[in-house]
């Protein structure tokens, strides 16, 4: 009971952390407004990226520890082992998908920030995704 007192306050923690954080860093479109150089957009492009990653993460961590304390209760794993790959799935579609984007850019100099913007475009969608189980 203790464990899970201690992994809830660590997860509202994290969710506050993330938060606070994410006002320092910009969203895609303040990135897209504020700077107008291909380096200083990639260079914002990467801080909120590094946000939504974390916040990714969070949300992923709760996810796996409600699963796993319900295949404790049941016995049954499934639901676990579905979510895992469901989330290994998102990851290589992602990466996919922004490739191409990239890949028919370049070699012009957006082709980073079109990756990095369908990056955090499809991340802040699975974040979404994941806050509406909870």
């Amino acid at each position: 009971m203790m464990n899970q007192f201690l992994l809830m306050l660590s997860f509202a923690l994290s969710l506050i952390f993330t938060k606070a954080h994410a006002f320092q860093a910009k969203t895609v479109n303040e990135c897209e407004q504020s700077y107008q150089t291909t380096s200083e957009l990639s260079q914002c492009l990467d801080l909120v990226k590094d946000v939504v990653d974390k916040e990714l993460q969070t949300w992923i961590n709760n996810q796996i520890f409600v699963l796993e304390e319900f295949a404790i209760v049941t016995g049954r794993r499934s639901a676990l082992e579905m979510f895992k790959r469901s989330q290994r799935n998102f990851i290589t579609y992602r990466e996919n998908d922004c490739r191409w984007q990239y890949l028919h850019i370049s070699p012009g100099t957006g082709a980073a920030s079109a990756y990095k913007k369908c990056y955090i475009l499809l991340t802040r969608d699975r974040i979404k995704e994941l806050s509406r189980l909870n």
